[in-house]
């Protein structure tokens, strides 16, 4: 049992039906058929070849480790190479799919499991009444979802970024590290999510007949979110770009905010420097060998002190 979906004039009429029933349904012209491979094998990938006559540049794309987003098309297929992602433990984590786009089939190619279709299954279920469109509908829920995915993950990184920031100006240690771990997740989102303008571009083309005037509308707003998602990462790469900077100047307030205290500090140990080092040459002074002149003395380094302590205080700099 795999993941399959038949429908047939827009209705569900089956789901996960053995893989090795799907050819049987390709010639049904009335039929639209989903199935999925994971890591697939040597068997799944010779149907895709001769069952489905896909072209072997896409069978050798779909196959290869990380192709760029693109959508290319061939006389009897299109063949899309999309990402979903997902932000956790401070990475992103990334698993390709690809797919296969026939006049009655859709075929979908993960690396591994990391992606769950679930999510785009329940988006099909909620929308019975767009089946009808065939391939587009299916096809829009699967991008949907992805893009959605990407929605998320730049939220999740917006929110690590801000936090970031806080933790700089609070004066927050090892910050440095992890600012760089969100400056590669960032990098990594960008190169997987730029792209899909371009992919959405390609697919609301008429050449294809793939979307229709009913799931139009919905293409065009899964376009708007690719290109929220591209101003998203294009602001925090700014972000993430001034974090070292501000970072940067916070350490020097802080150390200028110590040289502050310790010049003061030294101002003050100098005054009692000062006056125990002048009385303490070998000459007579004022009050010598009276009881007065050490009291003065010390009055005066006891006084001097706490007045430069009260100036300082005053100016901040203690």
């Amino acid at each position: 049992m795999g993941r399959t979906r038949l429908y047939r004039n827009g209705e569900l009429v089956d789901s996960n039906f053995p893989f090795e029933e799907v050819s049987d349904h390709l010639g049904d012209p009335s039929a639209v058929v989903w199935f999925d491979l994971c890591a697939p094998s040597e068997a799944e990938t010779a149907l895709l070849r001769d069952e489905l006559g896909l072209h072997e540049l896409a069978i050798e794309d779909a196959f290869s480790e990380r192709q760029r987003p693109k959508v290319d098309r061939y006389p009897t297929h299109l063949f899309l190479s999309v990402y979903a992602v997902r932000y956790e433990e401070h990475e992103l984590k990334m698993c390709e799919v690809d797919i296969f786009v026939t006049r009655n089939a859709l075929v979908t190619v993960r690396e591994s499991e990391d992606y769950d279709l679930a999510g785009v299954q329940r988006r099909w279920d909620a929308a019975p009444t767009l089946a009808g469109a065939g391939i587009g509908f299916l096809l829009h829920g699967l991008l949907d979802d992805l893009v959605d995915g990407h929605y998320a993950a730049a939220q999740q990184l917006d929110d690590a970024i801000e936090d970031l920031e806080d933790r700089i100006y609070d004066g927050k240690p090892d910050v440095g590290r992890e600012a760089l771990r969100l400056r590669r997740a960032l990098v990594q989102l960008r190169r997987v999510a730029l792209p899909m303008r371009e992919v959405l571009g390609s697919l609301l083309h008429r050449e294809h007949e793939l979307v229709d005037d009913v799931m139009m509308p919905y293409y065009l707003d899964v376009k708007d979110h690719t290109l929220f998602i591209a101003e998203l990462t294009e602001s925090m790469r700014e972000l993430v770009t001034n974090l070292r900077e501000a970072e940067v100047a916070v350490q020097g307030n802080r150390l200028n905010s110590i040289m502050k205290k310790v010049t003061s500090w030294a101002a003050i140990i100098a005054v009692p420097t000062a006056i125990s080092g002048y009385y303490g040459m070998n000459v007579p002074y004022p009050g010598f060998e009276q009881r007065w002149g050490f009291w003065v003395a010390t009055l005066g380094i006891f006084g001097l002190s706490y007045f430069l302590y009260v100036m300082f205080k005053r100016r901040d700099w203690l």
